[in-house]
């Protein structure tokens, strides 16, 4: 086999797989810069919490209308938003912490989520649900991607300085403004809305590694923000990339091998990472001297 029919052969040939790897370039450029800002504030848990808090809404649409995109796409972000509003309502009525209740959330919604599947779908259906499916996205769905990322990015664009404040240090935000509350509401819906785009290709229990994993990546790599960002995006970008070569020609499940060849960048990232690895710390550090 020649590198083209290797690395080349499968997009040419499929048009389901250059809609697969147009779906991983869209999500890159959306969900990754996302994950860096979940990693910033150290939300990354509430990430996955809310991955599966979207289930039972996804769920709700499709005993409606079935596989509809429409009708699990709403369904999605309707669960979505509620969760974390709830989770906020009680994280600042009670003696509960923000993650706390939405890990609380998110158990109840994962098994409401499964329990209303399993009523009526079948088992092809729940696993398509809760690990998606790369190698099926339409253009509809395509589309419903771009729009999420193409909002994700103007939003970045808008309010990168007060997000990076408001995550730096909230507390100097809100001496300077008032913004503060609406940055943060806005980050949960950029959050919801990327995560319900993920939902599509890589499925609930799996659509959060796409903004987790390239963001943690990153920070072993870089401390500089633009610079992370970058490496974020690239990080998905190629792991969605040789995940699907891997998952076509190994015979594997193309979302979870995609997830799993991030991870497999992580770990490497872990031990040679520049900006933190095992391998950097135990380097020597030099002191200056008078």
């Amino acid at each position: 086999m020649s590198a083209y029919d290797f690395l080349i052969g499968p997009f040419a040939e499929f048009s389901f797989m250059r809609r697969a790897l147009a779906g991983i370039l869209i999500l890159s450029l959306g969900a990754a810069p996302i994950g860096v800002f979940l990693m910033l504030r150290r939300m990354s848990l509430i990430g996955d919490a809310m991955a599966h808090a979207i289930l039972p809404g996804a769920a709700i649409g499709y005993m409606i209308s079935g596989l509809s995109l429409g009708a699990m796409t709403a369904g999605g972000l309707v669960a979505g938003f509620v969760v974390a509003i709830l989770a906020g309502l009680v994280a600042r009525s009670t003696s509960l912490r923000e993650d706390a209740s939405l890990a609380a959330f998110y158990i109840v919604s994962l098994a409401a989520g499964v329990t209303l599947l399993s009523a009526r779908g079948s088992n092809v259906d729940i696993f398509r649900v809760l690990f998606g499916s790369i190698l099926g996205l339409d253009n509809e769905t395509l589309l419903l991607m771009v729009a999420v990322t193409g909002l994700t990015l103007i939003a970045l664009a808008l309010l990168l300085r007060p997000m990076v404040l408001e995550f730096v240090d909230p507390i100097f935000l809100s001496t300077q403004s008032r913004i503060g509350p609406f940055v943060h509401l806005t980050f949960l819906g950029l959050v919801v809305l990327n995560l319900v785009g993920a939902f599509h290709a890589l499925g609930t229990l799996l659509a959060v590694g796409i903004l987790v994993l390239p963001a943690a990546t990153a920070r072993l790599w870089t401390v500089r923000l633009p610079a992370m960002l970058a490496f974020a995006v690239m990080d998905a970008l190629t792991a969605g990339y040789l995940g699907l070569l891997l998952s076509y020609h190994a015979g594997l499940a193309s979302g979870p091998t995609i997830i799993l060849v991030a991870g497999a960048f992580y770990l490497i990232s872990i031990i040679v990472g520049r900006a933190g690895g095992i391998v950097r710390q135990l380097r020597p550090r030099s002191h200056f001297r008078a």
